[in-house]
């Protein structure tokens, strides 16, 4: 038995959840969002517009697996819909900055040249000092990879700490070359 798997999704006041044939449209005041479930392998039951329970027809090994996956995919949906996720991302090093110019995030991150990092859609960057960004959407995969990708543009150096990281991040320090 999927231990996640088991655990009913509550639906907070302001979602609508509804079943168009084997896509679950999720919609709330953030955002909306459609899954495609297989309804060959699960049953989905919506209680009166309060909870959501998924349960395998049949339980096997590939179902198991597929069951709390898709219990959490569900459940992000509903999270992202009513209060969307965030990431915070802080530049840190001298020179490091970012500002917005239209749909396109202006990175200077000490190279000889800027970094023009273009906003996909569904996503909403603000830059709140001029070395911290927020990273806002509906979707929290969407939202992962974006602050992701914005990581790998100038990578953390172990021996300073400079680069971009999430806040709150741990950074590994190396010790530097001794005499």
């Amino acid at each position: 038995m999927s231990k996640i798997g088991k655990i009913n999704i509550s639906i907070p006041d302001k979602v609508k959840v509804a079943l168009a044939g084997s896509i679950l449209n999720i919609e709330g005041p953030v955002g909306k969002s459609a899954l495609n479930i297989d309804l060959d392998i699960f049953s989905l039951d919506i209680k009166d517009g309060k909870e959501i329970t998924i349960k395998p027809k049949k339980i096997d090994q590939n179902t198991k697996r597929l069951w709390g996956m898709n219990r959490s995919l569900i459940n992000n949906a509903v999270i992202g819909s009513s209060k969307g996720y965030e990431k915070v991302l802080e530049l840190v090093g001298v020179g490091y900055r970012a500002a917005i110019k239209g749909n396109q995030l202006n990175l200077q991150l000490g190279y000889s040249h800027d970094i023009n990092f273009d906003i996909p859609e569904g996503i909403k960057i603000t830059v709140e000092k001029q070395t911290t960004l927020k990273i806002t959407g509906a979707n929290k995969q969407q939202v992962g990879s974006v602050s992701s990708k914005l990581k790998t543009l100038r990578k953390i150096e172990p021996y300073k700490g400079k680069g971009i990281r999430e806040k709150g991040q741990y950074i590994l320090k190396k010790e530097g070359k001794k005499k």
